[in-house]
Formats: structure tokens, sequence, C-alpha cells
């Protein structure tokens, strides 16, 4: 139950409405448990006139007999549906306040986890699923919905059915109550054994539901290479292998419940016949009347519920609190990248970026990204990173955007360490367009505007133009109104990218990052983009991750990186009279143009 306490912050914010669903469940089972005394008072009457007057000549003699006991017999049975009526009232309202209190719950817990996810760094998402991450905050909450809802509200239902019976039972006869409930204790060892198997085996479940939702996601986003590959077949008998596991485990699961279930009825259907026999042997020692073993027999299997009840609701609470002890993990995970001034005022940036003695290691994996990185680059400078695929360029890229944390050496904005920057005024003030390109399943206009509120089907033409994808846009069924797919799945790669750029110039940044983001486009749109980006972005800082050499844009400097290391640094002459990597990467680049 440890796991699960981390929801008592729940229950206190909807006491009152868990507390009013307690009262209801009190008195649904007090009006419940008062409907066997009617009718053992009932049998009690019937049998006592029908003794009265057959010691006074018989029914025969005594022609208002039958009115007399049909109106009593009416009377109590009046008085049974009454009371019925009452308790069915009073379990309508207990539902009403402890399932929708758990509804409620499962709402907040929703939102909480995914505000939680969203806090986390980088870091977590490459080290965690998507798959696992989907299955916590789908499967595992509703597990513990379930907890919140089910389990409470019969929870309380049998604990309070059991006490008032119980009590009742009591005070109709003692010895008879003791000899009814003699299999409880062998009820009670079996709920304990049954419960730790339940335990172990529920979160073995979870487990293997998070690989399958793991498994399904990542087959959905990457069918293109499944199917390039002609691999479905492959991937059916994967999913299958591991359906079979999910299969067996949760066979495993019903073997228990289907073991106990059984198990249960066996022990009520012993109580009743002890309660029949014992009872028998009471009347007749005059200790109590017939009635009172129909009222001990009728309670009996009012505890039949309460009692079997016992290991669903235990297994139930198990696979709770294995799941509650899942979702505890994340929530309990705390970013590294933490926002030193949160909440704080939108301030433009002047877009100077220090690099000083930079060093970088990824936390999770421990391969080293950069090393002893330094440069300053000036407000509105146009600086261009060059180099080897694994030589830090992206790396780079994300430690000015602050998804990382320098491993050593810092990062000055502005003459500012990053770190004492507000977090979202840095990341609102910055157009990244990263190297993996992604949409949300929108419209084009949609994802134009993803960076900024508010934004005009004009201003996003324009921005459109800018990345020279406007044509593209108005060459699709519906134009910028166009539901791109998954991941822009309906777009080609080229277009995808050039979106991605309108988004990140929409926002108007002060700093622009593209990081190699116009591989996928051709020279003259390339041209189209660089132009402006040399014209309307004139004043703001440029940084531009390629494996091209873009002879008509005008760099401030350009370094290469070599190793994880600055290799060479300069402007485009400098680079080329100095006759390293970069001079061949040029005449490469040169070679080829001229030859197409």
């Amino acid at each position: 139950m440890q796991h699960l306490a981390y929801l008592n912050k729940y229950f206190w914010k909807y006491r009152w409405r868990f507390l009013l669903g307690i009262v209801f469940v009190v008195a649904a089972n007090w009006f419940r448990v008062w409907q066997p005394k009617v009718i053992g008072q009932a049998l009690d009457t019937v049998i006592e006139k029908v003794k009265y007057y057959q010691d006074h000549g018989g029914i025969s003699a005594h022609p208002e007999a039958f009115k007399e006991l049909g109106t009593q017999i009416g009377m109590f049975g009046i008085g049974v549906i009454a009371l019925a009526l009452f308790m069915g009232m009073f379990m309508f309202f207990m539902r009403q306040t402890i399932i929708v209190m758990s509804r409620l719950i499962e709402y907040d817990m929703r939102k909480e986890i995914f505000a939680h996810y969203e806090k986390l760094d980088l870091a977590f998402f490459k080290r965690n699923s998507t798959g696992d991450l989907m299955s916590r905050i789908s499967e595992d909450v509703n597990k513990v919905r379930m907890y919140l809802g089910p389990t409470m509200l019969y929870g309380f239902d049998l604990i309070f059915l059991f006490v008032l019976t119980i009590t009742s039972m009591l005070r109709v006869d003692v010895t008879l109550t003791l000899w009814s409930l003699l299999p409880l204790p062998f009820l009670s060892v079996s709920i304990y054994y049954v419960s730790s198997l339940i335990n172990r085996r529920s979160e073995k479940i979870q487990q293997q539901l998070s690989t399958l939702t793991s498994i399904t996601q990542e087959v959905y986003s990457g069918i293109r290479v499944v199917k390039s590959y002609v691999q479905e077949r492959a991937m059916s008998r994967w999913f299958a292998q591991e359906t079979e596991t999910y299969r067996q485990k949760s066979l495993r699961l019903i073997q228990v419940d289907a073991f106990f279930f059984p198990l249960m009825s066996l022990l009520i259907g012993f109580s009743i016949i002890i309660t029949v026999y014992v009872g028998g042997l009471r009347v007749v020692g005059g200790y109590i009347t017939a009635g009172k073993i129909a009222e001990f027999v009728i309670y009996i299997n009012m505890l039949t519920w309460p009692v079997t009840a016992i290991g669903w609701i235990a297994s139930l609470t198990q696979q709770a609190a294995a799941s509650q002890k899942r979702i505890n993990e994340f929530l309990q995970t705390q970013p590294q990248i933490v926002n030193p001034v949160p909440d704080g005022p939108d301030t433009p940036l002047r877009g100077q970026i220090t690099f000083e003695n930079v060093s970088f290691v990824y936390p999770d994996t421990g391969i080293k990204a950069l090393e002893n990185i330094s440069f300053d680059i000036k407000a509105g400078e146009k600086w261009a990173i060059l180099g080897r695929t694994g030589s830090g360029k992206t790396s780079l890229a994300d430690l000015i955007v602050r998804m990382y944390d320098v491993t050593e050496g810092r990062i000055l904005i502005d003459g500012k360490d990053i770190r004492e920057h507000d977090l979202a005024n840095l990341r609102r003030h910055v157009g990244y367009v990263p190297q993996d390109v992604f949409l949300f399943s929108d419209t084009v206009l949609g994802n134009i505007s993803f960076g900024k509120d508010g934004m005009s089907r004009e201003e996003a033409e324009f921005y459109a133009k800018s990345a020279a994808v406007h044509d593209d846009i108005m060459g699709l069924p519906n134009g910028y109104e166009t539901i791109v797919g998954e991941r822009g799945v309906t777009l080609s790669g080229g277009q995808k990218q050039r979106v991605s750029i309108a988004r990140a110039f929409a926002k108007q940044p002060d700093i622009v990052l593209l990081d190699d983001c116009l591989s996928a486009v051709d020279t003259n749109t390339e041209s189209k983009i660089l132009g402006y980006l040399g014209q309307a972005l004139a004043d703001k800082t440029a940084i531009i991750i390629t494996h091209r050499i873009y002879s008509m844009l005008q760099f401030d400097r350009i370094i290469v990186l070599d190793q994880h290391r600055i290799a060479e640094m300069g402007t485009h002459e400098e680079l080329l009279a100095a006759g390293g990597y970069y001079t061949e990467m040029y005449e490469k680049q040169l070679s080829g143009e001229v030859a197409e």
C-alpha cells in the first residue's frame, strides 16, 4: 500500500465527495440489513398465527385467517420493498459520489503525468520508450482508477455490510453466529496467500503490456521501413511472440482467480449448512425461533458477495499498487534541466553567444560529444558549423537551446550564463530547426503557427514564402488546411523541412539555429531560403549547421569540427588559404557542381 499512499492528496482534494459517498454506503447497507429482519419476523408471524389457529379449531374454523395473514404478509412485503427502494436509492448516490470521484481523480492524474512528462529533459525520453510512456499514462492510470472507484466502493460496501450483518447476527444468537462464521479463518489464510501471488503476477503483466505498446508504436511509426524491407511477417511474428508471453502471464493470473472464487463459494456453502444444522438444534432447544434461521440464511447469503469480493478487491488493489509503482517511478524522476526563473518576463535576446572551454558528455551513454570548445558569436552575426558525421555539430545546437547542460565550461547568452536564463524565454526567442524534422498531425497552418499564438493566414503565407514552401502548400488538396498526417507523413522530406523552417521563422526569433535542414531541398529552393535568411534576418544571430558550403551567404565565421574539437575556424577566404578539411570539402563540392 506504500505506493498507493501517493493518492492520498487526491482523497483530500475530494474529501467531501468521498465522505458523502461513505455515508451513502452506510445508509444503503443499513436498509439492506433490515430486510432479513423483516422477512424473519414475517415467517415467525405466519408460523405463530398458523399454530394459534391450529390450536383453536384449525384454519377452516377461522374464515378471517386468510385475510388477516394476507394483510400482515402484505405489510411485511411492502416493508421489504420500501427497504429495497431506499437501499437502491442510496446505492445510486454512493456510485454518483465515489465512482465519479474516481473519474475526477483519473482526469487529474492524466493531466499531472502529462505535465510532468513535459517538464522532463531530453535525456529522459532517450532512456524510455514512447510505448512505455503511453502505457503508464493510459493502462496504468486505468488500473489505479479501478482501485479508486470500484475497489473503494465495494471495499467500504463489504466492510460496512460485514459489520452490520455480523452485529445483527450476534444480537439474534451468539452461538449460531460463531458456528456460521467458522470457515472465515480459512478464508483469511487464502486471501493472504492469493494476494501475494496476484501482486507479483500483476506487475509482470503491466510490464509486458508496456512492451507490447512499445512494439506497436514503433512498428506503426516505422511502417514505411517495414514495408520497404518486406518485414511484415517478421514484425508479426515478433509481436505474436510478445503477445503469447502476455497471454501466458495473464492466464497465470486468471488461474489464481479461477481457484479463488470457487473456494469462496465452497466456504459460504459450508456456512449455510452449519447455519441450518446448528440453527435447527437451537430452535429445538427453544433458544431461537424458526424465523431466525431464515434470517441467518439470508445473512449468510448476503455475506457471500463481501467474502467472494475480497479476492476480487485484493486483485484490483494489487494491480493498482503495481501500476501506481510504475507511475511513481516517473513522477519521482526529476528533470536535470531546471528553470531558474520560472514564469519570467518575455525579454528579447540580443543574440550574443559565447562558448568558454565547453566539453559535453552524454549523461546516459557516456559518449563524448564536444571537447574544449570556445568561440564568441556577436549579436547579428551569421556563422556556419561544418564537420563530419559524429563530430558534435547537433550536440552544440542542443546545448544552445539547453536540451542538456554542459559537462565542463559554460555557455553565455548575452553575457549571462545560460543556466541563469529563464528557460522558457530563452527557447521562445530561439528558432531551432532540428535535423530530425517533426510535424504534428495537424493542418499545415497549425504547424507553421505552432510557436506563435494568434497567427493569421496572411502571416503564415509570408513565412511559408520565406521558406519557399508556399507553392507546394497551395498544391495540396486543401491548401493550408490540409492535414499533414502523423509526423507529416503526407509531405515529402523537402516539404517537411521547409514547413519546419517556416515554423521557426514565424517565431521571429532573435537567434536562428538551422541544423542540416536544407539537405532535402534543391539548389534553387535553397537559394530562396538563404536569401530570406540574409535579408529579413539580417539583424538576427544565425547558426547554420551543414555538410555543404553555401557560397551565396556571407558568413562572419565558419567553424570546422573534427573529433569533437574545433579543427579550423575563420572566414571562407581564411579557411581556403589554410588548405585543410574545409578546402578539401569546398573543392569536392565545386567539382560536383561543375560536373552537374
